[in-house]
């Protein structure tokens, strides 16, 4: 077996790193995975082909019953020879006639239980692909908070660096110096809550995907900005009403009960029950006859299922408005969150952390020259990091309002 070279056996190393490291997934990556994969939508999948199998087992005609019987054997005879000579073969067969169109109907019930069913899968997805959006989110938020956090320590080591030069020339005293190297914790340990929270975002949203990549190969992609452009809050309700899957399962619960009523009344009527036989009775050869049984139905008419029946229908139809109630909730609290927001997003990114990093980088010069206090420098230091701090959680409250407002309205109607 041949052998590599030190040189060969590096690339060979690096490739397989490479191999092993895994691209930054964007956000319609991770839902494709997510609904491929999550267990949850799994069981909601399979809830629906069983509902389908219902459909088969509502619509199956009932069985016919043959009936075979053997009368007059007479063990007891004086011939032992003989024991079935006056024996009396009789065959007969019956069918249930099924009326009013019960078994349609049954079908029909079943095909709305189905459509529920899809509906309650498709809530299910809604709600978890907020949950899922959250944590995507959350990724990205903790990213750019590293980001932000490795660049202000970067630029504090900076800062101390020169200020020890200065306490070396005899600029600011040791005592000075010593303060400044202390403010150093904070961002160190900005640094370290940072790292923190990035890898458990990513715990939470491999999680969701049912993935068990090592969280050090296991990345995400997207922009973690706003946009200032929102629907109209009528737009939003009238694509809520269209789009809402928990709200179209309610209006298909009122269909169903309908159908569920139409059979519990069907089921109040008689179905016959006709029957042949075919016998031999010497010294008749062979003979057949036909019958026709129907029940009396004086005392159970089902009078019990036609007024359960009846109330269902009128407890969906207050469920429907109860969730129509519920849609123009969810879409103007979801609106107003979202507004608020922006009404903060927009004073930051144009005015504040410009500001910020002006008076940041004024005092620090100023202080490096002798012209600002020792307080002056590290309040300003501190400012800066706040508002950085403050902005980029309100960017991440916007996508965590836009991720609501998706919830709310149905759909993906935000990015």
């Amino acid at each position: 077996m041949p052998r590599l070279s030190g040189r060969a056996l590096a690339g060979f190393l690096l490739a397989v790193a490479a191999a092993q490291a895994q691209t930054a997934l964007t956000w319609d990556q991770v839902r494709e995975r997510f609904r491929a994969n999550n267990p949850n939508l799994a069981a909601a999948r399979l809830a629906i082909d069983e509902a389908k199998a219902q459909e088969t087992t509502a619509y199956l005609r009932p069985n016919p019953e043959a009936t075979a019987t053997l009368d007059q054997l007479n063990p007891f005879t004086p011939n032992p020879y003989q024991p079935i000579a006056n024996t009396l073969p009789l065959v007969s067969g019956s069918y249930l006639h099924e009326r009013e169109h019960k078994r349609e109907l049954r079908r029909d019930s079943a095909r709305g239980a189905t459509a529920i069913a899809s509906s309650t899968a498709q809530d299910q997805d809604r709600n978890l692909l907020f949950t899922l959006r959250a944590a995507f989110v959350g990724i990205l938020h903790a990213k750019e908070i590293l980001k932000v956090a490795k660049d202000n320590l970067a630029y504090y080591d900076r800062v101390l660096e020169v200020n020890r030069n200065r306490q070396q020339a005899g600029d600011i005293s040791q005592v000075d110096l010593g303060r400044l190297e202390l403010q150093r914790v904070q961002y160190e340990s900005d640094l370290q809550t940072a790292q923190v929270s990035l890898r458990t975002a990513k715990i939470q949203l491999l999680s969701l995907l049912n993935d068990r990549t090592p969280l050090d190969q296991f990345d995400v992609n997207g922009p973690f900005d706003f946009s200032g452009q929102t629907p109209p809050l009528e737009e939003l309700r009238a694509a809520a009403l269209d789009a809402r899957p928990d709200l179209k399962a309610a209006l298909q619960a009122v269909d169903k009960s309908k159908v569920d009523h139409r059979l519990a009344i069907a089921n109040g009527s008689a179905d016959p029950v006709f029957g042949v036989d075919i016998g031999r009775n010497p010294p008749i050869p062979a003979y057949m006859g036909v019958s026709v049984t129907i029940p009396v139905r004086i005392f159970d008419r089902n009078q019990g299922e036609k007024v359960r029946t009846q109330v269902d229908i009128s407890r969906n139809q207050a469920l429907v408005e109860a969730n129509r109630a519920q849609v123009f909730s969810d879409v103007d609290s979801a609106y107003a969150t979202l507004a608020g927001n922006l009404a903060l997003l927009k004073p930051y990114k144009d005015r504040y952390l410009q500001q910020a990093a002006q008076v940041r980088d004024t005092i620090s010069f100023a202080y490096q020259n002798g012209g600002a206090s020792l307080l002056d420098f590290l309040g300003a230091q501190n400012d800066y990091r706040n508002i950085q701090l403050s902005y980029l959680n309100l960017v991440g409250a916007y996508l965590t309002a836009a991720g609501q407002m998706n919830l709310a309205v149905g759909k993906e109607i935000l990015p």
